[in-house]
């Protein structure tokens, strides 16, 4: 899948008229046929099957409808499990480009990821009240990197109490291991199957308080998809299956080196120290030669999110960029505008370039996550950031780790948020 580009100076976009607001739409019978037609093929290519327990409903639709992001196929197993019924997606805005007008039909509420938005909250208030349509929403925002949940916001039990409605899930099992992020939009031969249940209800939710609910999302998301493919002994035998392993993991466990690693095959190999790893068809890391250090992927994973924290926590860390910028400020392209410089260090982020007229720096707090993702758009990795007024999607043209770019992001606004919780308290104590 590609996306509209179109190529301006950064002060002609910035010039653009801003887009009015538009109500959700409630899809219609045809537009819901016509997703679950298109969605047809590729579940037939999977084998799909899905279940569903609804014994803990109470109350009946509308429901906000929560669901795991693996791969591009979970919006046809979402029209699969719940048609005819109708139902809102929030989507980002990049999903909008080129085709608003078809994306709304078919009930997308647009948002920017990860930028603060209490537009998304009344447009979700829209369409399960006035509008008595279901909302199906992807709380990580973003495809998961390690088979793991990515990071949820803090804020969920508040949205929660907010929407006043049931809440279903929808779990599922083989999408990422027919199609992880890392692997080039190279597809395996794997069995995908889902399970929707009703994992709250309204009197549930008025019960409990917004620490108890986002315990309970939080639950609901804890999955490991390479502990599943391991345990249910799912063979992925493709001979590509460890193609563009290094955007995962960068970081050699043997010698430390950073950028060296290359994912080709079915190993993935150091080019500093040369130790290699074969990705067997169970999902496990084996070392050719030598100690294993880490067998398990998501392991080797939050080995580096370590390392990041402890660079963090020391001072020292810092990545930097060269980038062409493109910039979204409307659904009607991405303005490719020119080469920057981006910088991520504790101070948050900062990108320079369009010959200086571009000037853009972002808190460590703006936001829990980043809005990294590999081959987007089929243009290259990317690094999101941005605001309402203007998202910029940054392409690094040097060496550097769009994943140790997210991981940082993470981890930093963990450490700020804790220091700004606990700075009263330690003013009250200083005066005291």
């Amino acid at each position: 899948m590609k996306i509209k580009t179109k190529e301006m100076t950064y002060e002609e976009v910035m010039a653009l008229p801003k887009p009015e607001h538009k109500k959700p739409k409630r899809p219609n019978w045809l537009f819901r046929t016509l997703v679950r037609a298109l969605a047809m093929g590729d579940l037939w290519a999977t084998h799909f099957k899905h279940t569903q327990d609804f014994s803990n409903d109470e109350d009946g639709g509308p429901y906000l409808i929560l669901m795991n992001h693996s791969s591009f196929i979970d919006l046809k197993i979402a029209s699969a499990m719940l048609y005819p019924k109708p139902y809102c997606i929030v989507s980002t805005t990049d999903a909008m480009v080129g085709k608003a007008w078809l994306m709304r039909q078919i009930g997308c509420i647009p948002t920017q990821k990860f930028v603060s938005d209490l537009s998304l909250i009344r447009d979700m208030k829209y369409a399960l009240k006035d509008k008595n349509t279901s909302v199906l929403m992807f709380p990580e925002a973003g495809y998961t990197f390690d088979g793991r949940t990515t990071t949820l916001p803090d804020n969920l039990g508040g949205l929660l109490k907010i929407l006043d409605v049931p809440v279903l899930f929808i779990d599922t099992k083989g999408a990422f291991a027919r199609d992880p992020l890392y692997n080039m939009l190279q597809l395996r031969k794997v069995k995908v199957t889902a399970h929707m249940s009703c994992i709250l209800n309204r009197r549930q939710i008025k019960e409990m308080s917004t620490e108890e609910l986002n315990d309970i999302i939080q639950k609901a998301f804890s999955f490991d998809q390479f502990a599943w493919q391991y345990e249910k002994k799912i063979e992925i035998k493709e001979s590509f299956r460890a193609d563009g392993l290094e955007r995962v993991l960068y970081k050699c466990p043997a010698c430390g080196a950073e950028g060296h690693m290359k994912g080709e095959g079915i190993h993935i190999t150091c080019g500093a120290c040369h130790k290699s790893y074969e990705l067997t068809v169970l999902g496990k890391m084996k070392a050719v030669e030598g100690k294993t250090e880490y067998d398990h992927i998501p392991d080797w994973y939050a080995w580096q999110r370590q390392c990041v924290r402890q660079e963090l926590e020391a001072g020292t860390y810092r990545m930097e960029f060269d980038v062409y910028i493109g910039c979204m400020v409307n659904e009607k392209a991405l303005y490719m505008v020119g080469n920057g410089h981006l910088v991520h260090d504790e101070g948050g982020f900062h990108l320079k370039g369009c010959n200086d007229t571009l000037n853009y720096d972002q808190s460590p707090i703006a936001s829990h996550s980043l809005n990294s993702d590999y081959f987007w758009y089929e243009i290259g990795d990317v690094i999101g950031i941005g605001s309402k007024n203007c998202l910029y999607y940054c392409f690094p043209t040097t060496e550097g780790s769009v994943t140790k770019t997210r991981l940082a992001t993470e981890e930093l606004f963990k450490i700020k948020m804790k220091e700004k919780r606990s700075a009263p308290r330690r003013k009250a104590s200083a005066e005291g």
